[in-house]
Formats: structure tokens, sequence, C-alpha cells
């Protein structure tokens, strides 16, 4: 599957199309929490090495209470729904965010997923929860200086604390509904992402679609500000990396 290694989606649009039918809010969670499971199960057809999910940003703590009750129980569900299947499929699953506002129950769920996989060589789920991509920066630095750092933090010091730094920088980033935004979602890890934009909301977004995505963007020449036809994306992304630090080092 070419050289999309890395694959991020902006899950957006459930509140939307649940309007359209004339249908609570909740709804469209609903229905978008099952699309979740399609989408997996694509990822690891296709042998994506890593799937990041934006389930629940920070800002999303401004909705409603109500919303936010269904979007915890739902979060619950697909865990329990889901449990098997990931394990069966070799995938190593595991949240990124702050899972403080979440119940005891489903924490340990958590908790349970993620050690039960956390040797499986497979798809590396992520699952961005009480997200921000500011804050993961943020976090980065901090955890960099508690370990009694003095030298200059670089960017590969950022790199090796963020949330799941195992997965690498981006390599395509989806978002559906429409808007045309990356919303606070991994922000140090989208910086050379390609960005593909779809008007299906998230409740609609299927396999075929997102295959057809994956097509599409494979045959993109991705160049990164310097490299000439025909490169292959790890020379890029190693020279556009080594000239950041020339310049950081001041040479």
């Amino acid at each position: 599957m070419s050289d999309i290694k890395h694959v991020a989606i902006i899950m957006d649009g459930n509140g939307r199309w649940a309007k359209e039918r004339h249908r609570p809010r909740f709804w469209g969670h609903v229905k978008g929490s099952q699309v979740v499971s399609k989408i997996v199960s694509t990822a690891v057809e296709k042998e994506i090495y890593a799937l990041t999910l934006y389930a629940f940003s920070t800002e999303n703590w401004s909705r409603p209470k109500e919303e936010i009750t269904v979007l915890f129980k739902l979060l619950e569900k697909f865990l329990q729904r889901e449990r098997q299947k990931i394990i069966s499929n070799n995938v190593q699953f595991k949240i990124i965010g702050n899972i403080e506002g979440l119940n005891q129950s489903t924490k340990k769920l958590i908790h349970d997923i993620q050690e039960e996989t956390k040797n499986c060589s497979g798809l590396k789920l992520s699952l961005a929860f009480s997200y921000g991509g500011r804050r993961e920066i943020v976090d980065a630095v901090n955890k960099y200086i508690s370990q009694k750092n003095n030298s200059p933090i670089t960017e590969e010091d950022i790199e090796n604390n963020l949330y799941r730094p195992e997965c690498g920088d981006v390599d395509l980033l989806i978002r559906t509904a429409g808007d045309h935004r990356i919303s606070n979602f991994l922000l140090w890890q989208c910086s050379y992402a390609e960005l593909y934009f779809t008007d299906t909301k998230w409740p609609d977004f299927g396999s075929q679609e997102f295959g057809q995505i994956l097509d599409k963007v494979s045959y993109r020449e991705r160049r990164f500000g310097t490299i000439s036809k025909g490169a292959s994306i790890e020379d890029a992304k190693h020279l556009a990396k080594k000239h950041r630090e020339a310049i950081s080092n001041g040479s």
C-alpha cells in the first residue's frame, strides 16, 4: 500500500447527519461509532501501519452535558463490542489524551485492552480522546524537562516524548463533513501530511470511499519542500529533517 503508513481521521458530521434526518444528535454518534469498526477493518486489510482517530477533543467539553454522557457511553460500548476483534486482528490499541473524566469501569476497560494488545504487531490504532494537539506538545516538553535534561531541547526530543512516538509522522489526514481545518489534531505529526477533505459526513463514510482516498493520495508526489521526483518519502523526510536541524544549529 504505497508509502502511506500513518493515517489520521477527523470523524466529523455526526450531529449534522442526524439533524438532516430529523433525529437527535446522539443518533448520529451511534451511527458514527458503527463506522469506526469498518474503517479499522479496512486499515488492517490495507496493511496500514498506524491509524489515529479523533474521537473527542479538549474543546468538546463545552458541548451539552447530555451529549457528552452519550459519547462516553458509546466509547465504553464500542470497546466492549470490539475488544475481541481488536485482539484477533493483532491490533495494538491505545488511547491518547486525558481519560481522567471517564468513569472507573471505562478506564479499567481501556487499561485492560491496552495491556492485552501491547505486544500485538499489527495496526497501531489510537483513539484520541479529550485530546488537544497543543496540549500534547506542552506535555512532551514537560516530560522532557521532568527527565532532568539540561541540554537544549531538539525536535527529536519532542518527537520521542509525544503520546505515541512509535506511530511517527502522519502521511494522510482525512476530515469528513466538509470543513477544511485540522482543529488542533496532531499538530506536530501533521507537519508534512497530505490533507484530504470530503463532504461525506462520518456516518456515511465507508470502506469504499476510504480505499478510494488511499488510492488517490498514493499517486501524489510528496516533495517535502526540497525533493525532486523519483526520491522516496523516507529520503525526503530524512533530508527535510537534516535541513531543519542545520538551521536550528546555526550552520
